[in-house]
């Protein structure tokens, strides 16, 4: 099933299933407790990212590819950082390059698969772990790349945490319609130029034991985002750097789930 989360003209936000491009149907409660079918239409005015998550967890250095390309060794346990839930953002909505940096943020796009947690988890053995996701979508772990450096005092958050930082959507695919999250292609676009053309399969951390290690002695709540890493062509290991600027587009696609596309602004 696929879960969108929609405004419609007369500025109320539903649940829906997509109709096509411009409407969907009316789904009545929440992905946590439950949704059903209401048989209403509704005109989609503006897609929001389709997920208000509790927690947002990062990983960082989790596709080989690209931790060979940063000249980083292989993690023996996960990169974790966080995102604020205030770095949220919608389908079509701005990334904001912040000014809170004399010498330039360096902002850069980074795709990822985004997991969502269905039901609390903790201390889950690996072999169940995919039971306890509620779907997955697209994400841009957008990084003002000389914060997250030299900013946060050895850590990333900093950097990961401006506004606009973290485009979700366009839509939550239901666990049941991508039964292996480690068999789905990964791109990213700037200005239509391709920048990142990966495959999960080259997680270092494959989803399920990244549930299994999060939740040891450690309770992941219904609704918690877990963004799993992004694969190689990210901006500041080109040569030379490739950073985002004021009217700048950059589209996310994962397969099955779709693209999330989003400007940049001042």
């Amino acid at each position: 099933m696929r879960i969108l989360r929609f405004i419609t003209p007369q500025d109320e936000v539903h649940y829906g299933r997509p109709l096509d491009e411009h409407s969907a149907e009316i789904l009545d409660g929440d992905p946590l407790q439950g949704l059903t079918a209401s048989g209403r239409r509704a005109q989609i005015s503006r897609l929001l990212a389709p997920i208000v998550p509790c927690n947002i967890l990062c990983i960082g250095l989790n596709y080989r590819a690209h931790a060979e390309e940063t000249g980083a060794a292989l993690p023996e346990d996960p990169v974790l950082f966080m995102k604020p839930t205030s770095a949220l953002s919608d389908p079509g909505a701005p990334i904001r390059i912040p000014r809170s940096c004399s010498h330039g943020p360096e902002v850069d796009y980074e795709a990822e698969l985004a997991v969502v947690i269905g039901r609390a988890a903790r201390d889950i053995p690996q072999e169940q772990a995919l039971s306890y996701v509620l779907g997955y979508t697209c994400a841009n772990d957008v990084s003002a790349r000389r914060w997250q450096k030299h900013g946060g005092g050895g850590q990333w958050v900093r950097g990961k945490s401006f506004d606009s930082f973290c485009p979700l959507g366009p839509h939550l695919v239901t666990a049941e319609e991508i039964p292996d999250p480690q068999a789905l292609g990964l791109r990213c676009w700037l200005n239509g130029e391709l920048m990142q053309d990966g495959h999960t399969d080259d997680m270092i951390f494959p989803v399920a034991r990244l549930i299994h290690l999060l939740s040891r002695d450690t309770t992941l709540l219904p609704g918690t985002l877990i963004l799993t890493g992004t694969p190689p062509g990210v901006g500041f290991a080109r040569t030379p750097p490739r950073y985002l600027s004021p009217g700048d587009r950059v589209r996310v696609e994962i397969d099955v789930i779709g693209s999330l596309e989003n400007p940049v602004a001042e």
